[in-house]
Order: structure tokens, then C-alpha cells, then sequence
């Protein structure tokens, strides 16, 4: 069976885009997980869990970014808005994020001779990021194509993203139905010992257990 990789943050949609790659593969996917100062760091923790359980080999990146700026995950000195505030896209966007997230996991998986990364990026609920939507990821595949000593020769990773359709109501449930660890994710931008309730990743994933009628096991 084809090696896979899972971009793996440790939160909801990273974590069901694994127990999806792990049920097609039958086999533990590579997970990639980024430390890269995000305040949050309490999802690398469960990053690690959520691999563990999987049984696979779990990659952890580091990237310094606390001299960039530019976002409230990486720079204290800029507040996490709660959900809902200000209109566009959010200060909790980090500039290039998922370029370098994703550039990294295709070098990582051509290393590997890996033929899939899988990336559990979502374009319906979610806070407006631009690289979270179907047109960056189709730019990627061409960059998988043309920029990738595979691609050039006809074989180019493959470039996965189960969830970018779906509504948060939608991955709870396929999480469920997959039994993937849900206990074990994260997805509160301020991290902490319990989730704060008012940022935006909070109310999302609020929601999404709210609308699939299911307790959210991480709060129990």
C-alpha cells in the first residue's frame, strides 16, 4: 500500500483527515506536525497523542517565527478576537501558513517516496482564510507537478484534502463514524489548560458537535 502523510495539528479537522487516511491506507499514515511559536502550543501535545494512537511515525518541524509578526497565534503583543469581531479575514491568520506547511509536507513526503499529503483544510466553516480554499490548493498541485523532481517525471504527490467541503456538523460526524480520538484534539486559539469558548475556532467547533448532536469529548 502507498505511504501516506497527514499535515496533523492536533485539532478537529487534522485529526479526522488522519482516522480518513489511516481507514483508506489500512495502514499509519506519516503524521507532520509544525511547532512554529503558536500560542497555542498545548496542540502539539495532543498532536502527539492523536499520532500515538494512530501507532505511526510522528515528524515534528520547528520553525522560528516570533520575528515575522504579523498574526495573533505567533505575536503576543496582538489579542485574539473573539468569534465574530471585525469583518474580513482575521488577525489569527498567519501569513503563509499553509505555503510553507504544505511545500514542507510535499519535500517531506517526496523524501519518503510517499505518494499522498493529506491536509484537512475546510472552505465552508471556517474564518475566511485564503489558503484554506479550493483555488490555493489546486495552485499547490501545480506546484507538485512542475516544481518536484516526481512531478516533471509524471508521478506528482498527491495532494489530499477530504474536508474542504464539508461543514463542521459534517467532520464531527465523520470523525465519529471513523472513530477517530476526538477527546484528544484542540482547537482553541489561546490555549491554556480549558478551552476559552469565544474565539473563533471555539464557536466553530461548538457548532459542529452542537448541529451533529453529539457531546464534544474533549470538554468532558
Amino acid at each position: 500500500m502507498p505511504g501516506h502523510l497527514v499535515v496533523l495539528s492536533g485539532g478537529l479537522d487534522s485529526t479526522v483527515c488522519m482516522a480518513l487516511a489511516a481507514a483508506e491506507t489500512g495502514s499509519p499514515p506519516l503524521a507532520l506536525t509544525f511547532d512554529y511559536g503558536q500560542r497555542h502550543r498545548v496542540e502539539l501535545d495532543r498532536a502527539a497523542g492523536v499520532a500515538g494512537h494512530y501507532g505511526g511515525e510522528h515528524l515534528v518541524v520547528r520553525l522560528d517565527t516570533s520575528a515575522w509578526g504579523g498574526s495573533a497565534l505567533t505575536d503576543p503583543a496582538i489579542d485574539v478576537p473573539a468569534a465574530g469581531a471585525g469583518d474580513g479575514i482575521p488577525a489569527t491568520y498567519v501569513p503563509a501558513r499553509n505555503s510553507i506547511f504544505l511545500a514542507v509536507a510535499l519535500g517531506v513526503a517526496e523524501a519518503r517516496d510517499l505518494d499522498a499529503v493529506w491536509i484537512g483544510v475546510n472552505a465552508v466553516d471556517y474564518s475566511g482564510y485564503p489558503d484554506c480554499r479550493p483555488e490555493f490548493i489546486e495552485a499547490f498541485r501545480g506546484v507538485a507537478r512542475t516544481g518536484q523532481k516526481r512531478g516533471v517525471e509524471g508521478n506528482p504527490v498527491e495532494l489530499r484534502t477530504p474536508l474542504i467541503g464539508c461543514t463542521k456538523e459534517a467532520i464531527v460526524r465523520l470523525g465519529v463514524a471513523h472513530d477517530a480520538p476526538l477527546q484528544l484534539t484542540w482547537s482553541c486559539y489561546l490555549g491554556g489548560d480549558r478551552p476559552c469558548g469565544t474565539c473563533d475556532a471555539c464557536e466553530l467547533r461548538a457548532r459542529g458537535f452542537a448541529a451533529a448532536g453529539v457531546a464534544d469529548p474533549a470538554l468532558a
